[in-house]
């Protein structure tokens, strides 16, 4: 029987091997222009060992395949030699540096060449092969992102805080994005303040497109279901794009059918509404199925139509060429040490109820059910539900940020690294933020229909029925409060805290040490 997926491993030698790493499907992928068809190979692994550690979700892994696998017969298409190593190949070593290792020495090549790797990790087990067995390494630089991580470092050298509005306002410059002459169309470089909005009735926006699962997506399922069945998570509602064309049908939906209301409702949250206005495009955009520049042009291009206003394609406009490439440089100024920071000093362990949303908080339950189902949050539930809970209930930011990655189908350690270490957990010391982003129960009764079915009470600090947000909020700026003293923009609310009374903070303390304890934290 054919099967759906039949590139086979190839056997004779080669002069230059180039590694595509599973989020490096992009169809201008710079190696496209140096490969010799003649005499060069393609190398991409299945490798078992990057869905176990950390913990991968069980659509993570079938996306991340499929979309190699999908990619793998489009090079074998354009008639390069793709030496592709199967999760089920009997000679898998299932270890990422033991599989290139392999490859070097089937293949026996002059060079190795991989487009800089999104995980310090990998690019040290590349560097660790290829110096075993005296193999020239050549790291090239990856067009796909807008800004290299050089480019930032000489952007961030000499600043006493990387600040992301002044990093994002240069980029608007320098790309020549929503630019009025040298000034911001509109005349307003930020339109955060008309973003915040929340819902007042129950929200009907557009689902995403659903595709049919084509025969390589199931035979990935089947293999993945037999080859690693204690992945977390569930797969039977597996709806991501694996390819180049699912990828552009998910962007053109989102700039048709909801990016007009995507800046005003961009923070808020709803019972089981997991897509709301937002794009669902990040898994996309972090295989490199989509380019960050097609996405912000078509995004303007609706505005200068008149199909979306500018607030939203600001907003979106943003997180393409502002945040995610801030996050990026981040990730590379910082070095291969950054995901061991823990500057809050925090050692508790991550609850059960992030692996099952097994909990009577309403807004925790609803986030983290919509992760194990689908894989997918949008960025309000990750940073002030999950990712706020997390740092105010003091858990070790590791534990979080490997959470983080392996959970979220479009974890990538470039991108999961500093949004949870630094942006959810505060645990830099500072980089990616100047104050923690520590809310109680009230921001999410604010921003969400949550509270209203709830059994804890948002109005309550302490006792049986209080809103566990609360008390945590209260007993982490207590815990900290030294630290905080002389941060200006935390000046207000810890006044707060200095006008407790002893009683009040001891009440709060014990309310806190009980919550964790009962939730297997401390």
């Amino acid at each position: 029987m054919t099967r759906a997926f039949d590139i086979r491993p190839l056997r004779s030698g080669a002069k230059t091997l180039y590694i595509v790493l599973g989020d490096q499907l992009d169809p201008g992928h710079p190696m496209l222009d140096l490969i010799s068809r003649r005499d060069d190979a393609v190398l991409m692994m299945e490798v078992a060992r990057e869905s176990r550690r950390p913990a991968s979700h069980v659509q993570r892994t079938v996306m991340f395949l499929s979309a190699m696998r999908h990619y793998a017969t489009w090079l074998g298409e354009q008639g390069l030699r793709v030496e592709y190593v199967r999760l089920d190949d009997p000679s898998n070593t299932q270890n990422f540096e033991e599989e290139v290792s392999r490859a070097i020495e089937r293949f026996g090549p002059m060079r190795v060449v991989v487009v800089r790797p999104g995980d310090h990790r990998v690019t040290s087990e590349i560097e660790t092969a290829c110096a075993k067995l005296g193999a020239e390494l050549e790291i090239i630089e990856d067009p796909h992102f807008l800004t290299t991580p050089a480019e930032f470092s000489d952007w961030a050298s000499g600043r006493k805080q990387l600040t992301m509005e002044y990093f994002y306002r240069e980029q608007r410059k320098r790309l020549g994005v929503l630019m009025d002459g040298g000034k911001p169309a509109g005349g307003e470089w930020n339109y955060d303040k008309e973003n915040r909005e929340s819902f007042k009735a129950s929200p009907r926006p557009s689902a995403p497109p659903e595709f049919t699962l084509s025969a390589i997506t199931r035979d990935v399922i089947e293999l993945v279901s037999a080859q690693l069945p204690d992945l977390p998570g569930e797969v039977s509602g597996f709806n991501w794009p694996v390819t180049r064309a699912q990828a552009l049908e998910c962007l053109d939906a989102f700039l048709r059918e909801r990016l007009r209301r995507f800046g005003k409702y961009e923070d808020a949250m709803w019972t089981e509404q997991r897509t709301l206005y937002h794009s669902r495009i990040s898994a996309a955009l972090n295989l490199h199925l989509l380019s960050p520049r097609e996405c912000f042009e078509k995004a303007i291009e609706a505005y200068e139509k008149g199909a979306a206003p500018l607030n939203s394609v600001e907003g979106f406009v943003r997180q393409i060429i502002g945040w995610r490439e801030f996050i990026r440089g981040v990730y590379f100024h910082e070095g291969r040490g950054y995901t061991e920071r823990n500057g809050l000093g925090e050692s508790g362990n991550l609850p059960d109820m992030y692996w099952d949303g097994n909990t009577d908080m309403a807004c925790m339950r609803d986030c983290i059910s919509s992760v194990v189902e689908d894989g997918y949050a949008h960025h309000i539930p990750r940073l002030m539900v999950m990712g706020n809970f997390a740092m105010l209930a003091g858990v070790e930011p590791r534990q979080v940020s490997d959470w983080y990655l392996g959970m979220f189908v479009d974890g990538v350690d470039w991108v999961t690294a500093p949004n949870v270490i630094g942006m959810a957990m505060h645990a830099d010391g500072g980089v990616v933020g100047t104050k923690p982003y520590a809310a109680s129960g009230k921001y999410i009764k604010r921003m969400s229909n949550y509270c209203e079915n709830c059994r804890y009470s948002v109005n309550a600090r302490t006792g049986e029925d209080a809103c566990p947000f609360n008390t945590l909020y209260w007993d982490f700026l207590i815990r900290h409060r030294e630290r905080f003293a002389g941060n200006h923009r935390m000046a207000m609310v810890m006044k707060n805290v200095d006008r407790m009374s002893g009683d009040d903070l001891t009440e709060i303390t014990v309310s806190a040490t009980k919550l964790r304890t009962d939730l297997s934290i401390a």
